[in-house]
C-alpha cells in the first residue's frame, strides 16, 4: 500500500455513446458485478484516506448504486473532458495532504499492485506519474513520450499527435498520479484549445513538464488496463473475466470437465475436488463444497452447496437454497429458498420453494410446495426421513413430520404427524366390463373414429 495519505478519484461521467444502452456504462455486469464495483474494490485494497466519485451522464443511476459505499460523490454538469470531472473534486480535495491517484471506472482489470507502484513514483521523487502500456492496435489511444533514459518528455492525443508522435508505441492507460498540493493548480491551467474542445487531463502533464516538474511513467500489460467503451469490449472484457476466473478455479482443485463452457461471477467459491460438467451457469453469491458434484446444464445463484452434494443435470438452485452434506437435486428440480438437510434427496422434475427439508427425506418426482397464495409466501416444512410421494402439492404452511408417509398424487393442505401415512386424493373406482361396453358402442355408432 502507498506510504503516504492517499486519496482516489475514479471518473464515471461520460455519456458511454458506444455502449448504446439505456443502463450507465460503468454498470453494465462483469462477472455478475458492475464494472466499477470491480474498480472500487480495487481501490479498497489501497486503503485510501477519502474515494471520490465523479458522476454526470445518468448520475443518478451511479448514486443508487453506490449508494451505502465508502464513497464521496459529486456531480459533473456539464461533462467538459476528464480535467474538468477531476475539477469537479476540488472542494472536497483542495486541502488533502498527501498524494491523489486518478483512474477510470470503466477499466475493471487494474490490479492494486500496480496503482500501488504508480503511487510509489511521487514517494521516490516525481512530481506526476504515468501509467503506460503498449497495445497491439495504439489506434486513438494518447501517447506518452521520453527521452533515453525513459523520462516522460510529452503526452498527446492520438487527434492531435503528428505521424511521427502516432508511430511511437508507448500509450497513455489513463490512470495518474499526482501531489496533492499540484493537482489543483495543474488543473486550473488547462484550456480546450484541441480537437474535441476539452479539458484533457493528461495536459496537466505538459504544463508540470513546462514548470521543471519531474513526471515518471509505469508500464502495464494491455489486458490489466483494457477498458470497455462498447458492446464488443463488454463482451471481450466478460470473456477475459472468465478465462482468468476458470484458471483459478483450476488452480485451486476444481475440476471444470469443459472449461470454456463454465461460466463464473466475482464471487463464486469451488473448493477442491469439486467436478462441474458442461455448461454450467453460477449467478453471484454460490459456494460449492469439497466432492460435491455439479452436473451438466446447471444454474446456480445465492447458494450453498455442502460437500459430497450431486446437482443436476438440468437443475436450477435459485437465492436462498441450501444443500447440506450429501443432499441429491436432479434433472428438472428447482429449488428456492429452501434447505436440504443432509443425504435428503429430490431427483426429479419437483419444485420446492421456501422449504425446509429435513436429513434423509426423499421428495418423490413431480412434487410442488405451492407457497405462494397470490399475496404472501409460505413455508413447508418436511421432517427428517420423511417420504413424500410422486406428484403431491403440499399447500403451504404446512409441516409433514418426521419419518411420515404421504401418498402419490396427494394434495396436502394439513400438518402431517410424525410417523403417520397421509393419502389426500379420491378413491379409485374399478367398473368391471365397462371399457368393453364402451368400444362396442363406439362401434355400432360407425367405428373407431
Amino acid at each position: 500500500m502507498p506510504a503516504r495519505p492517499l486519496a482516489v478519484v475514479c471518473l464515471a461521467a461520460g455519456k458511454g455513446t458506444r455502449m448504446r444502452s439505456a443502463l450507465h456504462k460503468v454498470l453494465h455486469p462483469i462477472g455478475c458485478r458492475p464494472m466499477l464495483f470491480h474498480v472500487l474494490e480495487t481501490v479498497a485494497a489501497l486503503a485510501p484516506a477519502r474515494t471520490v466519485l465523479v458522476v454526470g451522464d445518468r448520475a443518478g443511476q451511479v448514486e443508487e448504486a453506490v449508494a451505502g459505499l465508502a464513497v464521496e460523490v459529486v456531480r459533473q454538469e456539464p461533462q467538459l473532458g476528464t480535467g474538468h470531472a477531476v475539477l469537479q473534486t476540488r472542494p472536497l480535495l483542495d486541502a488533502f495532504a498527501g498524494d491523489v491517484l486518478v483512474l477510470f471506472g470503466d477499466a475493471p482489470f487494474i490490479r492494486a499492485e500496480t496503482l500501488a507502484g504508480l503511487c510509489a513514483l511521487l514517494e521516490a521523487g516525481a512530481a506526476l506519474a504515468v501509467l503506460g502500456f503498449r497495445p497491439r492496435v495504439p489506434g486513438h489511444y494518447g501517447r506518452i513520450l521520453t527521452d533515453a533514459d525513459g523520462r516522460v518528455t510529452r503526452m498527446v492525443e492520438a487527434k492531435d499527435a503528428t505521424s511521427e508522435e502516432l508511430a511511437v508505441p508507448l500509450c497513455n492507460a489513463g490512470p495518474v498520479a499526482v501531489r496533492g498540493s499540484l493537482l489543483y493548480p495543474l488543473l486550473a491551467r488547462l484550456s480546450p484549445a484541441n480537437a474535441a474542445g476539452e479539458y484533457y487531463l493528461p495536459d496537466i502533464v505538459n504544463i508540470a513538464l513546462a514548470d521543471g516538474l519531474a513526471v515518471a511513467v509505469r508500464e502495464a500489460g494491455e489486458e490489466e488496463v483494457l477498458g470497455v467503451n462498447s458492446r464488443a469490449e463488454l463482451a471481450a472484457a466478460e470473456a477475459a473475466f472468465q478465462a482468468r476466473a476458470r484458471a483459478a478455479a483450476l488452480a485451486e482443485g476444481a475440476t471444470l470437465v469443459a472449461p470454456e463452457t463454465v461460466f463464473l461471477a466475482h464471487d463464486t467459491r469451488l473448493a477442491a475436488d469439486v467436478v462441474v460438467e458442461p455448461f454450467v451457469v453460477f449467478g453471484p453469491g454460490v459456494t460449492v463444497e469439497t466432492g460435491a458434484r455439479i452436473r451438466s446444464h446447471c444454474h446456480l445463484e445465492g447458494a450453498f452447496v455442502g460437500a459430497g452434494c450431486e446437482v443436476g443435470p438440468f437443475a436450477r438452485l435459485r437465492p436462498g437454497t441450501r444443500l447440506e452434506a450429501g443432499a441429491r437435486v436432479g434433472n428438472f428440480v428447482e429449488t428456492k429458498n429452501t434447505l436440504l438437510g443432509p443425504g435428503a434427496k429430490a431427483n426429479h422434475l419437483t419444485y420446492l420453494g421456501d422449504c425446509t427439508v429435513g436429513a434423509d427425506a426423499n421428495i418423490g418426482a413431480g412434487t410442488i410446495t405451492c407457497n405462494y397464495d397470490g399475496f404472501a409466501k409460505h413455508r413447508t416444512e418436511i421432517g427428517a426421513g420423511a417420504f413424500v410421494g410422486s406428484n403431491c402439492a403440499l399447500v403451504a404452511p404446512v409441516r409433514v413430520g418426521a419419518g411420515a408417509i404421504v401418498g402419490a398424487g396427494s394434495v396436502v393442505t394439513a400438518d402431517v404427524a410424525e410417523d403417520s401415512l397421509a393419502l389426500a386424493r379420491a378413491p379409485q373406482a374399478a367398473k368391471p366390463g365397462w371399457a368393453a361396453r364402451f368400444r362396442a358402442a363406439r362401434h355400432a355408432r360407425g367405428g373407431a373414429g
